[in-house]
């Protein structure tokens, strides 16, 4: 039996693009649905990175004072340990902002207030469970989505007079929509899994980078999130050599990990990132929009791919939101969309690009069992950069706020509650 609905605007994805997205068209009076494939936001290997642009537009939102009592870590620097000694290569504090800080926060959490926030609007509705499985068309304009209920199997159509797929980088929106990418090549994939966070241990964020290895760390209060590069194609190989190769690079790298890595018990600890960097030549068709990573896939590299997400969404907010009130979107207005936002997200893929090209794509080539490298002298640029701190500014800025910071629309503001003491862990 198939089940027959309607809405003005389909969110595909429950994402902080789509969330951000469905709660902004419903402050603008749209009846918004936003389907969400899974039962609740509680899975790992998502982003926990919430940057100074995205903080302005929770307070913005009258979100702030909800997202500060929320536990979160907030770092002011960006650092990196180096054989040479660890430095720091980015500093927010230098920002003329009111929130210059990354705040650390689990993305469910963020997620599940955006949510909250959404369901306080009389014409929004989460769908959980809700697993798209294609889309409804007339002649070439987009109508509507068919999805499925995880739960029962029961088969839906939704109709919609605006289609929006924000279902990430393996989008079924835009594998189904025909709109063709423009795939970059990336040397790397990341290997993601937990391990314990003891008393003593830094807090906030760690980056290791050395010839051959390189692995994030970030600080979930009890836990740390590790995310450890390898080679692209290269997990069948590492996975052949046992768990244990894994637990040996690790503490060679990050000593001080050595009385914990035996938490891997097995490769069912640990989750593969194929790391994709891709943009589509054109964001949109009749009657459907993408944005986020279904528009764009980004490197994991900066933690920027949530922020531009949430960025999009604003502006698809701005641009379309209250000309839905009034019917179909004309094709011009959703092109608008994209001429808004391909910049930012070209300009960082191609810092991206250039990253995986010079620094991480030739560490990789380095055989990663061979010992890691005696403590060196620090490369020279980074021995200027750190003689004139005040260079910690451009990258503060570009992965901090971006190239070009969107900001609520007045339609979508609400009053900023009195900012609680903050719930940092």
């Amino acid at each position: 039996m198939m089940n027959n609905d309607r809405t003005t605007a389909c969110v595909v994805g429950g994402g902080p693009a789509g969330m951000v997205l469905g709660l902004l068209l419903a402050r603008a009076g749209v009846e918004v649905t936003v389907l969400e494939k899974h039962a609740d936001f509680l899975r790992d290997f998502r982003g926990d990175t919430v940057h100074p642009s995205t903080l302005e537009l929770l307070d913005e939102l009258g979100l702030g004072a909800r997202f500060d009592a929320m536990p979160h870590r907030r770092v002011d620097s960006i650092r990196a340990m180096l054989d040479g000694g660890t430095v720091q290569i980015g500093n927010f504090s230098l920002l003329h902002h009111p929130r210059p800080y990354v705040a650390l926060t689990p993305q469910w959490d963020f997620l599940n207030l955006l949510a909250a926030a959404g369901e306080e609007e009389p014409t929004f509705t989460l769908v959980r469970d809700a697993e798209v499985t294609g889309l409804l068309t007339d002649e070439d304009r987009v109508t509507g989505v068919r999805w499925r209920d995880r739960v029962t199997g029961e088969e839906h159509t939704l109709q919609a007079t605006l289609t929006i797929g924000c279902d990430g980088r393996g989008s079924t929106v835009r594998e189904a929509s025909g709109l063709r990418s423009r795939a970059f090549g990336v040397p790397l994939d990341v290997e993601w899994f937990r391990l314990p966070r003891l008393e003593g241990d830094p807090e906030g964020g760690v980056g290791r980078f050395t010839r051959g290895h390189f692995a994030v760390m970030i600080d979930r209060g009890d836990y740390w999130q590790c995310g450890y590069l390898i080679r692209k194609g290269g997990d069948a190989e590492l996975r052949a050599k046992g768990i244990d190769t894994l637990r040996t690079r690790l503490s060679r790298l990050i000593p001080w990990t050595t009385d914990r890595v035996g938490a891997l018990q097995s490769w069912d600890d640990v989750s593969l990132l194929d790391v994709r960097l891709d943009r589509l030549r054109r964001w949109s068709k009749p009657g459907l929009l993408l944005i986020g990573d279904a528009a764009h896939a980004m490197s994991p590299v900066g933690g920027v791919g949530i922020n531009l997400a949430v960025a999009d969404a604003v502006a698809a907010a701005r641009i379309v939101g209250p000309a839905l009130r009034s019917g179909p979107i004309s094709p011009v207005r959703l092109a608008g969309v994209q001429a808004r936002r391909w910049l930012p997200a070209a300009v960082i893929q191609g810092v991206q690009r250039g990253l995986h090209r010079v620094i991480l794509g030739a560490a990789l080539d380095v055989d990663p069992d061979a010992p890691v490298p005696p403590a060196t002298e620090l490369p020279r640029v980074v021995r200027f950069a750190q003689r004139h701190p005040k260079l910690q500014l451009v990258p503060a800025r570009l992965f901090g706020l971006g190239l070009l910071p969107e900001h609520a629309p007045a339609w979508a503001r609400r009053p900023q509650a009195p900012v609680q003491e903050p719930a940092e862990v």
